[in-house]
């Protein structure tokens, strides 16, 4: 199965989260927050302005990016697990 995000959604893998801390403490599965960083995996064609015309995404396909904590939606697709956000929930991209 794939997916295809619609106007300004875009899909996104979280990225692993570190199983230790700093100070060498390994944390159980339960412990661990999870991470606020991930890759774009799909981006749709944009926001649909009021003239009609759509936008640009500003992030495209393999970007990294940190989003806010509770943005999107998770979904389940062949066993892997996705985000699939608006573009206004995207805090950053990291360069």
């Amino acid at each position: 199965m794939k997916l295809k995000p619609l106007g300004d959604r875009v899909i996104v893998e979280r990225l692993e989260s570190a199983g230790k801390t700093k100070g060498g403490i390994v944390l159980p599965d339960n412990a661990k927050e999870k991470p606020k960083e991930g890759k774009v995996i799909a981006v749709g064609e944009g926001k649909l302005l009021d003239d009609g015309r759509r936008a640009k995404p500003s992030v495209s396909i393999g970007d990294k990016i940190v989003f806010s904590s509770f943005a999107g939606n998770e979904v389940k697709v062949d066993e892997k697990e996705y985000l699939i956000m608006s573009e206004d929930d995207i805090l950053a991209v990291l360069e």
